[in-house]
């Protein structure tokens, strides 16, 4: 019965017990709206007029002396609102800035209202217009609220708006420019990231110069993502600018990218090893790292042999050196793509690098294998879910969205019911997480578990436990386990800054296991096992 200017609604008179026909219509209104209406229903627009008592009544057809008494009246009231908007739409602001306050009466025509406005800011000057432009400064901060009154309708008028509050800062706003790494890799590119973190709605130009006597020139059209890749060598900076008229910040930092003339080279020998050799380089000088896109973490020498592969080593391999005396890095090598076929044609289900995510990162999760069609399913409490119900499915990729919490079990099943292995995948609100492999790992083969904070570094040291058990407590920041035994499968967690992670499971195959993630048919065996049990009143765990 509350409404505003502009909304549509509906009266309808019924009988209560009667057909409706059999009955003729009466109304009876207060609102200056007196048009006569004898029908059941009628549909009005809102505005002033309308505002007012309705009430009806039914005369029978055939029967004159018969009719209903007067209904219970309805009383319908007619508000206009007013809503103060920004253009553009920040609310934080720097001295110089331009910025329009609107006025807008939902529902209204503008040509209809005049306006009032009210500020607990330092500037006074009256105005009574719909909008107005002010240029940013200290005496404009605070809070802004409007309200509209009609021209033709003396008493008509909104109540206030709810106020907006706007913040000036003096200070104008400085770019930040970083870079991945200072050193381009040959044939490869850094990746600069410019910032204004501050506040929102920036663009961004970046600059580029060869040497310090030379003009600067822009490399790039303006770019809302504020990262780009560059490979020439020189100096550079960048600037966040937004709005209209444009506002720009200060230049940000200088950085200076030297082309690297180290570079690495990586080389595939037979099946299991890949070696790492740095150009013109002795090997007494350098040390190693290696980068996968699987989730095998190979030691920090010049050579990796895999051993007997199975399908999970299949994937993207880099390395590159760093000097031991004054620890310079070398570029990271060209990526070798390798991939080990199965000898049976089960499915696969392949994930990230980690079984435990935060809340607001995206996981992806795939199936791989001899099939067209794929769905993805996971256990739910004591039932089964399928990932394009919940979650997102596209093609044979499923992916748990941000900010969707997840502790479950995943498979993947193809077209023709054959099932993969199984993971478990953590995601959920915590501000630290395990790093460590969501698939099992080989007998024999090196392992680094690492702890991850969500808004911060790790400054200080890092406990880490098995099976609730402490087994490393120094300052290193990553338990490395040289050569994983059957020993060391079990639950893992670690501990910094007064922060605890969930556990995961890490799972060891033997060398000659050619499936050593959970099995789904035990999965399911245990879940049938749960539900009948749960159904009888036991309790399971």
């Amino acid at each position: 019965t509350e409404i505003h200017s502009g909304e549509k609604i509906t009266l309808r008179c019924e009988i209560e017990g009667g057909d409706d026909s059999e009955w003729e219509y009466e109304w009876k209104t207060t609102s200056s709206d007196r048009s006569v209406r004898q029908s059941e229903s009628f549909e009005i627009t809102a505005t002033s007029h309308s505002e007012g008592e309705y009430k009806c009544k039914g005369k029978h057809k055939t029967e004159v002396l018969s009719s209903t008494p007067w209904s219970t009246p309805i009383r319908l009231t007619v508000s206009d609102r007013a809503v103060v908007t920004l253009q553009p739409h920040w609310t934080e602001i720097y001295s110089g800035e331009k910025i329009t306050l609107r006025c807008e009466i939902e529902g209204g025509d503008d040509s209809e209202w005049e306006y009032e406005w009210e500020t607990t800011s330092s500037d006074r000057s009256v105005r009574q217009s719909e909008s107005f432009e002010i240029t940013a400064t200290s005496y404009r901060e605070g809070e802004y609220k409007c309200k509209g009154k009609h021209k033709t309708e003396v008493l008509s008028s909104t109540q206030w708006s709810t106020p907006i509050t706007l913040t000036v800062s003096a200070q104008k706003p400085k770019a930040e420019l970083k870079a991945d790494v200072t050193d381009i890799p040959v044939g490869g590119y850094v990746t600069l990231t410019c910032d204004v973190s501050s506040s929102s709605g920036w663009q961004y130009y970046f600059w580029y110069r060869a040497d310090k006597s030379s003009n600067p020139s822009s490399i790039h059209d303006v770019s809302s993502a504020g990262q780009k890749r560059v490979s020439k060598e020189g100096l550079y900076r960048c600037r966040g600018e937004r709005g209209n008229p444009v506002y720009y910040t200060e230049d940000s930092n200088t950085i200076q990218l030297k082309e690297n003339s180290k570079f690495c080279i990586l080389t595939f020998f037979g099946l299991i090893t890949l070696r790492c050799e740095i150009k013109d380089g002795d090997d007494a000088e350098w040390e190693y790292e290696w980068k996968t896109s699987n989730s095998f973490k190979p030691p920090k020498e010049k050579e990796y042999s895999i051993g007997p592969a199975d399908t999970s080593h299949s994937g993207n391999y880099s390395c590159k050196g760093r000097k031991k005396s004054d620890q310079s890095p070398t570029g990271w090598s060209d990526p070798i793509t390798l991939t080990v076929l199965s000898s049976s044609p089960q499915p696969v289900l392949t994930v990230p690098e980690r079984a435990q995510h935060f809340i607001s990162d995206s996981v992806s999760l795939e199936c791989k294998g001899n099939s067209t069609q794929w769905r993805v399913k996971f256990q739910e409490d004591s039932s089964l879910a399928d990932c394009s119900l919940w979650d997102k499915m596209t093609g044979s990729t499923c992916t748990i969205e941000e900010y969707r919490s997840r502790n479950n079990v995943y498979w993947c099943e193809s077209g023709s019911g054959e099932f993969s292995n199984a993971v478990n995948i953590t995601k959920q609100k915590y501000e630290i997480i395990l790093v460590s492999p969501v698939h099992p790992v080989t007998e024999g083969s090196s392992v680094i578990l690492s702890c991850r904070l969500r808004s911060s570094d790790i400054v200080s040291n890092v406990f880490f436990y098995q099976n609730n058990k402490l087994i490393q407590n120094d300052t290193r920041k990553e338990l490395n386990i040289s050569a994983v035994s059957k020993s060391d499968e079990g639950f893992y967690k670690c501990q910094t800054s007064g922060r605890e992670s969930s556990q995961s499971w890490m799972s060891v195959k033997g060398e000659w296991d050619s499936q050593g993630d959970t099995p789904l048919v035990l999965i399911i065996l245990l879940l049938l096992l749960y539900r009948c049990r749960q159904s009888k009143g036991e309790t399971f765990i």
